[in-house]
């Protein structure tokens, strides 16, 4: 889903688990479809559902007093396959922004891809992240794009956040790379006529 991005200020739900695979993301059973629709009510399915299909009520998705549009995640989230569908599901649930310690490159561009933002902070605010949201669940965190800073607004406590310049201006105006593209088209086409 484009949308651009400025500044986001929310409360988050956190999930402090270590190693998280795009296989817990979405399951590979899911992964027959082609379209994105549907796939945010599968995000972390084996986590979130009992076999009956019954919400898991110690899940921190299903726990109604956590909310928000930023995900807190533990180090080393999206390892495993390249699957582009883990990232629809982070969008699809509706998640617009997730933070964590370490991503796995491939995972970390699928979801600039889709338009999710991932935050790299340090392990240490990381766990202050962890500390503030278990003391109070609507502790809210503010994600500042073009200033590339994230808050904790618990603590004041900020960290500046590193971004691909080309994904940064793409987000902040609702481009995914063929709209840049179209964009750029009279530029390109000047290219090509100079070149020939």
């Amino acid at each position: 889903m484009k949308q651009k991005f400025d500044i986001i200020t929310s409360s988050c739900i956190p999930l402090p688990l270590e190693n998280v695979d795009t296989d817990q993301i979405i399951p590979a059973r899911f992964l027959k479809a082609t379209d994105k629709k549907g796939f945010g009510d599968n995000l972390f399915r084996d986590w979130r559902y009992n076999k009956d299909g019954s919400l898991k009520a110690d899940f921190m998705l299903n726990d109604p007093s956590y909310s928000g549009v930023i995900l807190v995640a533990g180090k080393n989230f999206g390892s495993g396959s390249s699957r582009e569908h883990a990232a629809w599901a982070i969008a699809g649930y509706g998640f617009r922004v997730v933070i964590s310690s370490f991503f796995a490159d491939i995972h970390k561009n699928n979801e600039l891809n889709n338009f999710v933002l991932p935050v790299v902070v340090s392990e240490e605010f990381l766990q202050e992240l962890f500390r503030s949201i278990d003391k109070d669940h609507r502790t809210e965190v503010r994600v500042d794009l073009p200033n590339q800073t994230v808050t904790n607004l618990a603590t004041g406590h900020s960290e500046h956040f590193d971004i691909n310049g080309y994904k940064k201006h793409c987000l902040m105006n609702g481009l995914d790379d063929v709209d840049f593209l179209v964009e750029n088209r009279a530029k390109v086409e000047a290219y090509e006529r100079k070149q020939a």
